[in-house]
């Protein structure tokens, strides 16, 4: 590299300063698993050295924008990778795409910065642990966690729904129709989103002053509608069922629509279930879901707004940004039936419909 040209380093040039082969450091470019972790973290740090990555001409820009969210690009995901798309393109910025479940096993942030197409990135939900995330953050790659998946480490940049004040607001809204029994299925245990939820769910239960009962607690590995109804018909099966249900996403309450509807009961005369998200599948069903919505574009909006600040090298002074969420109260709730006032628990057995 010529002194005080605006270049990379090649891949020809990292092989030479770490002795290995051009094959071994397209590898590790590329994010292929068959590497060493060992062998990875000496083809990064020499690309850091070198002045990351594969030469660039100069007064050349990189426009693309890697945008991973390695899920199903459903009615919840597919709106956010739009609104980032859309967002990103007046800029002159293209997404390149990392999707779908199988994407869960590559191993490509530890290459983003070896890529000269790359600008920066935009990671939604990543799976990936914060040490990862950290590391990446620390190589001076510029990009924003959306959604984030586990606790985003203190200086890295994140955008994420209010998801406690949210849950806690829905539950507030079954206390105040009077349910005091009431059944959670929460998401993924070791999900933020999840962790909040369920925390913002207890809440007004523990001002109300009902304890947390354990056996109308479930949780789910995934957050989709056959193991929430899964979840729900084990708790409807209870000798003394719950009068409401709150489920961690819509399509976990889907799935406990349709295991009540199985037992015969009605909702929300008998039973009461409100879900979290507001995507469109949980107005289609009927009765339409109560739920909690989460302002997923502009969530998308505000990933690009504070990536663009950070690739114009100004200081960001929110790294986490919280966005508020809505109650929005359909026909899936209503008052707890009269037969459970007065004496005891006064719950019917499960499959009794009350009338």
């Amino acid at each position: 590299m010529k002194q005080g040209d605006e270049t990379r380093a090649t891949v020809r040039d990292v092989a030479a300063r770490t002795g290995l082969s051009i094959a071994t450091v397209s590898r590790v470019l590329n994010g292929r698993a068959n590497v060493a972790p060992a062998t990875r973290e000496r083809v990064l740090a020499t690309i850091a050295e070198l002045g990351r990555g594969a030469p660039r001409r100069r007064g050349e820009r990189a426009t693309g924008i890697y945008v991973r969210c390695p899920y199903v690009l459903t009615d919840y995901f597919g709106l956010i990778v739009s609104a980032v798309a859309e967002a990103l393109e007046p800029h002159g910025l293209q997404v390149i795409l990392n999707a779908g479940v199988a994407a869960q096993r590559d191993h490509v942030l530890t290459a983003l910065t070896g890529r000269r197409d790359v600008a920066g990135a935009v990671l939604i939900l990543p799976p990936e642990p914060g040490a990862e995330l950290a590391r990446l953050r620390d190589r001076g790659f510029p990009f924003v966690v959306l959604d984030p998946r586990t606790p985003p480490p203190r200086n890295l940049a994140a955008v994420s729904a209010a998801h406690f004040s949210g849950a806690r607001q829905l539950a507030a809204h079954l206390i105040g129709l009077g349910h005091r029994r009431i059944g959670i299925i929460g998401g993924p245990r070791d999900w933020l989103a999840g962790e909040n939820r369920f925390a913002g769910y207890l809440s007004p239960l523990a001002d109300a002053g009902v304890l947390p009962a354990p056996e109308l607690t479930r949780f789910v590995a995934e957050p989709t509608s056959e193991l929430g109804h899964r979840a729900a018909a084990e708790l409807l099966d209870l000798p003394e069922r719950p009068t409401a249900l709150l489920a961690f996403n819509d399509k976990i309450a889907i799935g406990a629509l349709r295991a009540a509807a199985e037992r015969g009961l009605r909702v929300p005369a008998d039973l009461s279930v409100a879900g979290f998200d507001d995507i469109e599948l949980g107005r289609a069903c009927r009765p339409m879901l109560t739920t909690v919505r989460q302002p997923l574009e502009e969530m998308g909006r505000m990933a690009v707004h504070l990536l663009l600040r950070m690739l114009g090298g100004h200081r960001l002074d929110a790294l986490h940004v919280e966005l508020a969420t809505e109650l929005v109260i359909r026909d899936s709730t209503g008052p707890v039936p009269d037969v459970f006032h007065g004496s005891g628990t006064g719950v019917p057995r499960s499959g009794t419909p009350s009338h």
